[in-house]
């Protein structure tokens, strides 16, 4: 390996991965958007400032039409999410994680037949918000509203479709990403409670080892008077999102030293 490419993929590993991607381009996969970092084509502007043919004369005029257009919406994540898979919205992450949030629900079980939420929390790394049925699960609508980007575990699955029907004119973030399927990539399988603890993620004693199944009785007794129950719920839901954070942040900076070893 040449010290050009060395030092071309020590720099691209320190950046946000969205400025070297080209796979949101028509046409252009993970193997030839590698052949393109193997030929010192390593970002966009690169790309732009390439003199010769790389492709063919109309294809190369397409792709930089395609990448003028990205560097003028770089700041417009619905840009981006209409051209990636859902398997590669990881790559958002960095550049747009101030506008990020964390998000889990809990729900009754769907006792008696019904599904309902109870708990909604969510933490943009700075803060938590709690909305709790009954109280204030009204204002979540407004507050998700502030983001461009939901972060989950299990969420495509679970969390976003129950707030779905839910919310039936709700305008969710954009861009979503999962979890279990970015961490499942690194070989991190299982429920989130067993990942977090193979990275060393701990969570208070109060609440350590409860599972779903404990905070749907924990909602049962809070709904028979024991408010103490609620808190201990709230609490359990917290630290379900606020334990996404090092997993995303961990799990981003693994998969996008994935992406680059595979092809230098």
């Amino acid at each position: 390996m040449s010290n050009n490419f060395s030092t071309s993929r020590r720099t691209a590993v320190s950046q946000p991965l969205l400025e070297h991607t080209f796979i949101h381009i028509q046409g252009i996969g993970p193997k030839t958007e590698q052949k393109l970092w193997q030929s010192g084509i390593m970002t966009w502007n690169d790309f732009l400032r390439h003199e010769e043919t790389v492709f063919s004369s109309g294809r190369d005029e397409f792709i930089k039409h395609e990448l003028e257009a990205s560097i003028e919406h770089h700041e417009d994540i619905g840009f981006f999410t209409d051209r990636l898979t859902s398997g590669q919205m990881w790559r958002l992450f960095k550049t747009f994680k101030e506008k990020a949030v964390y998000l889990d629900i809990e729900t009754s079980g769907g006792f008696q037949g019904v599904e309902e939420i109870t708990v909604i929390g969510i933490y943009d790394g700075r803060m938590v918000q709690s909305f709790i049925n009954g109280i204030n699960l009204d204002e979540f609508e407004i507050a998700i509203a502030e983001y461009d980007l939901v972060i989950t575990f299990n969420g495509a699955s679970f969390d976003l479709p129950i707030i779905r029907r839910w919310f039936r004119n709700i305008s969710l973030p954009a861009a979503h990403i999962d979890l279990r399927f970015l961490l499942k990539k690194l070989g991190y399988t299982g429920g989130l409670k067993k990942i977090e603890k193979a990275l060393g993620l701990m969570r208070a004693s109060e609440i350590n080892g409860m599972d779903g199944y404990e905070a749907v009785l924990l909602w049962k007794a809070y709904q028979w008077g024991d408010r103490s129950a609620l808190e201990t719920l709230i609490q359990y839901n917290t630290a379900d999102i606020v334990n996404l954070k090092p997993l995303m942040e961990m799990g981003y900076e693994e998969m996008k030293k994935l992406v680059f070893l595979s092809c230098f």
